[in-house]
């Protein structure tokens, strides 16, 4: 797809953080009518969690719903400004995170009243414009978890996560939970890389994890999975699909989908309705944004059959998965 980046210079012309453009309304969208979305993501969009979000606006862009620009590998010192300067150039909708910025982000959006952010934070919603969502693939990890619980021969198993925040706690929580209901007993370990992308590092923290014993990654981040291909140790990813970049190494995947929050997000702007709620909800697997994906060549087939009886618990409401967002310890 085209590359529909603003250059920097081109975004700076003629734009004063003073003097904002006049504001959008909040009227209703015609039938058809596309949204300008801008996504300002902190870090590349090859990293995972920005990639789910930048292939969900890619889709929506190349369905005809939306008009899309971005920015990436913003800085957190820079990242106010830059929601400043798509809010003046016309966005009606703006998708990022606030997890490192929460107090410049709410700042910006309420300059921006007629404005839309659709934010990832740890936070709750702010006003009629300040929306967000969390990273709820805890089911996922689960199940996963369930997987590894079966499959590991040493008893250890180990995680590998970027920050320790309440979005991320919450997998490798529901990660452990899932493991020790196949097999009690288990030892495990965590290791923050405190980033949110930075490959090399996450493969150390899974190197290290080996050393120690482990020989089943929950990895987190990118990165981990190396360490799991460089030893010969299986790995599970986390938000996207490992399995084609590291056949035979890892065998699962607690996927995750932006796709049902951005369509909640834009079906209410476009009614003309406030953006300002949680649209964290749309995340569950009951509304398919989060769900499990394996290898079938790797996993044993009783411990497959286990884990889907859960997974179908899961879909029909018959089981909730425990949210913990307690520090690993």
């Amino acid at each position: 797809m085209q590359d529909t980046r603003i250059p920097r210079r081109q975004l700076l012309a003629g734009l004063s953080l003073g003097a904002a453009l006049p504001l959008i309304g909040t009227r209703a969208f015609a039938a058809g009518e596309k949204v300008k979305v801008a996504g300002v993501h902190s870090d590349p969009v090859a990293n995972a969690w920005n990639g789910r979000l930048h292939e969900a606006l890619q889709q929506a862009a190349k369905a005809g719903t939306i008009d899309y620009v971005f920015s990436e590998s913003v800085s957190n010192t820079d990242y106010p400004r830059v929601l400043r300067e798509y809010a003046n150039q016309g966005a009606r909708l703006i998708v990022g995170q606030s997890y490192a910025t929460e107090r410049d982000c709410r700042a910006v959006a309420k300059e921006y009243p007629k404005v839309g952010f659709l934010m990832g934070s740890s936070g709750g919603p702010a006003g009629d414009n300040y929306g967000v969502f969390g990273t709820w693939n805890h089911e996922a990890a689960y199940l996963s978890g369930m997987l590894a619980g079966s499959m590991t021969k040493t008893g250890k198993l180990g995680a590998v996560g970027g920050y320790p925040i309440p979005e991320v706690n919450r997998l490798i929580n529901a990660f452990r939970l899932g493991a020790s209901e196949t097999r009690q007993g288990l030892a495990f370990q965590s290791a923050f890389i405190n980033t949110w992308f930075d490959p090399p590092k996450a493969k150390e923290a899974a190197l290290a994890q080996i050393d120690g014993g482990c020989d089943i990654l929950f990895g987190e981040r990118i990165g981990t999975a190396d360490g799991a291909q460089m030893r010969g140790k299986l790995a599970i990813g986390s938000l996207l699909d490992y399995m084609p970049r590291y056949p035979g190494t890892v065998f699962a995947n607690a996927m995750w989908y932006f796709d049902p929050m951005l369509a909640a997000a834009l079906a209410d702007l476009k009614a003309g309705k406030p953006v300002g709620r949680d649209y964290s909800p749309f995340s569950m697997m009951v509304h398919g944004g989060n769900d499990i994906t394996f290898d079938a060549k790797l996993v044993p087939a009783a411990a497959l059959k286990q884990m889907q009886e859960k997974r179908a618990a899961i879909k029909a409401g018959q089981f909730k998965v425990p949210v913990n967002d307690a520090n690993p310890v």
